[in-house]
Order: C-alpha cells, then structure tokens, then sequence
C-alpha cells in the first residue's frame, strides 16, 4: 500500500518545488547584493506571511513600475503567473494577509506595501504595460486556462 500524499492536479512535485527553493534562495541573495534583474526583467523579493503556517516567507517576482498610479515611483506591478492551473503560494499568502507585506527593490532597502488585486479595466490597462514590456508573460498567459491576476503594491 502507498502511503505517499496525492498531491493536487496542476501542483509541482516535490523534486519542482526543492529546485524553484534553491533557484528562489539563489535569486534573493543576487537581488539583496543589487543584482536585481532576471531574463531581463527587474525583480524585487516579496515578503509575506504564510496563511497556514504563520511563518515568513520571501518571494522574488518580476515587477514592472506602475506608471499609472503615482508615476510608477512607489508603485509596482506584479503578476501571479506560472505554468500550473492553481495561482502560486505566495498569491494566497499576499491576499491572506495583506497588512504584513513588504518587498525588498535593489538600492531601496524593505519597503512596506499595501498590495490591491486589479480587476476590470484597471487591470486590463496594467495588463497593457506588462504584455508590451514582456510579451513572453502574454504568451504564457495564452496558453493558461487561469486568468492571471495583476497586484498594484504601493507603498504605505
């Protein structure tokens, strides 16, 4: 009999998620040493709390400058996108707790954020900027069978 946990349909196996830990551990320590870019995007680290554990937990997403909000100068855009059909972790621990968000930008030092999920014509005019500044995320967004979700973190 196999005792081993099923995991969900659309979820990364455990080899996928021990390899994306240690590329995410790679990437902060570049991002903290001001090495902020990846694939050429920028990147910052996002803080959040997890929503069933209580532990911290540190993120580094691709972030485009929210233009329309403040003149992109304390406002980033970040997208929950990804490969699976389920958005990624740290979506839900961002939207679980809100309050407890902080992002680390190269040069900047730990900012604390307020993060808001776009919806509507709000996100479809962010969803403009990112597609037009990296069009692989549009192309991965086509071929996903999820919408993927815009969040405007401006700083508190």
């Amino acid at each position: 009999m196999d005792t081993k946990p099923q995991r969900k349909q659309g979820t990364p196996g455990a080899f996928s998620r021990w390899t994306q830990h240690r590329a995410n551990a790679r990437m902060n320590r570049k991002i903290r040493r001001g090495k902020a870019t990846f694939m050429g995007m920028d990147v910052l680290i996002l803080n959040t709390v997890g929503r069933l554990s209580g532990q911290p937990r540190e993120t580094p997403v691709a972030f485009f400058p929210d233009v329309a909000a403040s003149g992109g100068e304390d406002s980033w855009l970040i997208v929950a996108s990804g490969g699976g059909s389920l958005h990624p972790d740290w979506h839900a621990n961002l939207m679980a707790n809100p309050g407890q968000v902080t992002i680390e930008v190269a040069g900047r030092g730990t900012l604390p954020v307020t993060p808001h999920r776009l919806d509507g014509s709000e996100r479809e005019q962010a969803w403009q900027v990112i597609a037009a500044a990296q069009p692989r995320i549009a192309k991965y967004q086509a071929k996903s069978t999820r919408q993927y979700p815009v969040i405007r973190l401006s700083a508190r």
